[in-house]
């Protein structure tokens, strides 16, 4: 009995330690998820109307314009950017941007992926890690961006990427990353990232009409390449801000969870007591009756 009552104490002592440890996890994301909050919140309103903008210029011209980078060809090669995070602990945000990879190239890239033309640059150690020991093409320069999280950092990882697309080492990119609504609340998406997507205007709104000073052909391909660097750095910070509030409410379920558990081993423990003390009792009580006899 007193074995058992010793293993209890060790695991009541095991979980409560754990439970300080998902505390304090959940207390150090909240504190990073403000600032990476505070980060895309400014961002998002500016790369979105960067990339309206430029959506709607290239919607009304023709042609090559840009340098190719908004040349729809033939999709031969196809490159999965996916933003993940270094390191874990928070829920399933990994797993389920590594998975919605995997679905895209099912559903739209089979035949290209069963032609070894599928290739993925990963920007974060956890989805470097799973595509490497899953046999993928994978470009290992950039997986390390989220070590020391800058904008110059990620634009030479677009600077990469858009060169490829121009030397047609690519014919399609496609951006992978988690957008931040809230603490709770990841939105896993996939966006076209090159060829550059027109903007669909509605029949209901009149066409944008727009003067170009100097023209329209220099002011493209000198806003090309700066709203792509910007339009994947957005990326970046929402997956940045996601996995903060994924981790912040991943421990914030596991120290419930602790609780939970302690309070389980604290009844059995004061119940592996009490039928110690009864048994401690019962003895004595057997003990004296014997002697009286």
């Amino acid at each position: 009995m007193s074995g058992q009552l010793k293993e209890v104490r060790l695991r009541i002592k095991s979980v409560g330690t754990t439970q300080q440890i998902t505390k304090a996890m959940k207390m150090v994301s909240a504190a990073k998820l403000r600032r990476a909050q505070d980060a895309i919140t400014q961002m998002r309103p500016y790369a979105e109307k960067l990339q309206e903008i430029l959506g709607n210029i290239i919607g009304s011209v023709d042609g090559n314009i840009g340098g190719g980078l908004n040349v729809e060809r033939p999709i031969e090669k196809v490159l999965f950017i996916v933003v993940t995070s270094d390191r874990g602990l928070c829920g399933a945000f990994n797993a389920n941007s590594i998975k919605l990879a995997k679905s895209i190239i099912q559903e739209k890239y089979k035949i290209q992926f069963e032609k070894g033309n599928v290739s993925f640059l990963p920007l974060g150690k956890k989805g470097f890690d799973s595509f490497t020991k899953s046999g993928y093409k994978v470009i290992p320069d950039f997986w390390t961006i989220f070590s020391n999280l800058n904008f110059e950092d990620v634009k030479t990882a677009a600077s990469y990427v858009r060169n490829a697309f121009i030397n047609k080492e690519y014919d399609r990119v496609e951006l992978i990353y988690s957008k931040f609504r809230n603490a709770a609340t990841q939105e896993f998406v996939c966006e076209q990232h090159l060829p550059i997507p027109k903007t669909k205007s509605s029949g209901s709104s009149a066409p944008k009409d727009f003067i170009f000073e100097p023209s329209k052909e220099v002011l493209i391909a000198e806003l090309m390449p700066k709203i792509l660097n910007t339009q994947l750095f957005k990326g970046v910070l929402d997956s940045n801000a996601s996995e903060h509030g994924a981790r912040m409410t991943a421990m914030d379920k596991a120290t419930e969870n602790a609780e939970e558990l302690l309070k389980s081993l604290r009844i059995s423990y004061n119940r592996a007591r009490q039928a110690a003390i009864t048994t401690e009792l019962t003895e004595i009580v057997s003990g004296a009756a014997a002697l009286q006899g």
